[in-house]
């Protein structure tokens, strides 16, 4: 029993060091600001952009802050696939390319999903415990997000921010 143990450690082991080797993700890193970020587009607030910047950036935009253990296989595989999909639903530096129906179904999903506690996600907080919002950033940017919401309501048609 003692053997078969210590060959089913080297094993885990041995490909453990042999997923080092293989490819990681390319890198979401590019730190420059376009025209079609949200903060530009959109103009928040600086407070309402650093709640960004620190609890949505890093899986939302196109420049993401890597931790030291991104580097490590598994970990890379999942961050990177976290990433992606982050993209996939939401991508602030991509945020002014959206047509008008989904900038404003983006802005109601940000807002229901911080109000609800959904996001920031827990499996992010509990390695970056100050992503997670205080009450007062909670309510200033659940008011901010309100706000904007309401804005596109007064400014466009009912039928180009909703589908019937």
């Amino acid at each position: 029993m003692k053997r078969f143990l210590k060959i089913v450690v080297l094993a885990i082991f041995s490909l453990f060091v042999l997923i080092q080797f293989y490819p990681r993700p390319a890198k979401n890193n590019n730190p420059l600001v376009t025209k079609n970020d949200f903060s530009v587009t959109n103009t928040p607030p600086a407070s309402i952009q650093n709640i960004l910047k620190r609890s949505c950036y890093d899986c939302h935009s196109n420049n993401t802050v890597y931790p030291w253990y991104s580097h490590i296989q598994p970990v890379a595989w999942w961050l990177g696939d976290h990433i992606f999909q982050g993209k996939k639903e939401l991508n602030f530096s991509e945020f002014g390319t959206y047509s008008l129906r989904r900038k404003y179904k983006k802005l109601e999903e940000m807002y229901g999903e911080v109000k609800e506690g959904v996001m920031p996600l827990e499996s992010y907080t509990r390695i970056h415990a100050d992503a997670i919002p205080n009450a007062n950033e909670k309510e200033l940017f659940l008011n901010w997000v309100d706000s904007e919401t309401k804005k596109m309501e007064s400014t466009y048609p009912p039928d180009s921010l909703k589908k019937r």
